[in-house]
């Protein structure tokens, strides 16, 4: 029993390379959301973490006074942090908007902020105050920026391959030389619905050559 050949006429080869271009390209959209979510989410993290208290310094008075608490979040200890957290939010909008060469160079800055807010939430973990200490806004900022760190990682090698935004709209256009296709009565057939409509808009008629 034979298989039936596809619709068309087509040979079972172009079938199955066309099938195989269609998984390749909801794979790259499904790799290109992972990617723009680990960076969104990892500048958001951080950015977020920044603004929460990391330590409460304590300043001791003459008796009976109680010491004087002066509360520093991770912006006044950092303050080059939320900057960077900003430009990392931008940067996981902008993997959408670019491609080829563009896209991978900023995944490797997105990848290079994420190593930035990590060491700082590493400070954060690290560093000895004198008085109480939060260390989970300092952890939180940590894992936002290891998962910026792997967005950007993802975007610089493979975001080369991924389609940029509106690319399912695009069409290749019909080259010169290329043979058209007719009736009998010598009308061109075998046009796409869009092209007939490109064709309209530029007044002429579609079914003549």
């Amino acid at each position: 029993m034979t298989a039936a050949a596809p619709r068309g006429g087509e040979p079972v080869t172009a079938a199955a390379a066309e099938a195989e271009e269609r998984a390749r390209t909801v794979a790259g959209r499904r790799e290109l959301t992972y990617a723009v979510l680990l960076c969104v989410v990892g500048a958001g993290l951080a950015l977020w973490a920044s603004t929460r208290t990391w330590a409460v310094e304590l300043t001791a008075r003459p008796t009976p006074l109680p010491p004087l608490r002066d509360t520093r979040t991770g912006t006044d200890l950092l303050p080059w942090l939320p900057a960077l957290a900003l430009v990392g939010l931008a940067g996981g909008g902008a993997v959408l908007a670019t491609r080829g060469r563009a896209r991978r160079l900023l995944g490797g800055l997105l990848a290079a902020l994420g190593a930035a807010g990590a060491a700082g939430g590493g400070y954060g973990l690290v560093a000895a105050f004198d008085g109480e200490l939060s260390r989970q806004w300092p952890a939180l900022c940590l894992v936002g920026g290891v998962l910026a760190v792997t967005g950007g990682l993802l975007t610089a090698l493979r975001g080369r391959r991924w389609p940029a935004m509106g690319a399912r709209y695009e069409r290749p256009a019909r080259g010169a030389g290329a043979p058209v296709a007719r009736d009998a009565d010598g009308r061109v057939t075998g046009r796409r619905t869009s092209e007939a409509w490109d064709a309209l808009d530029r007044g002429e008629d579609p079914t003549v050559s």
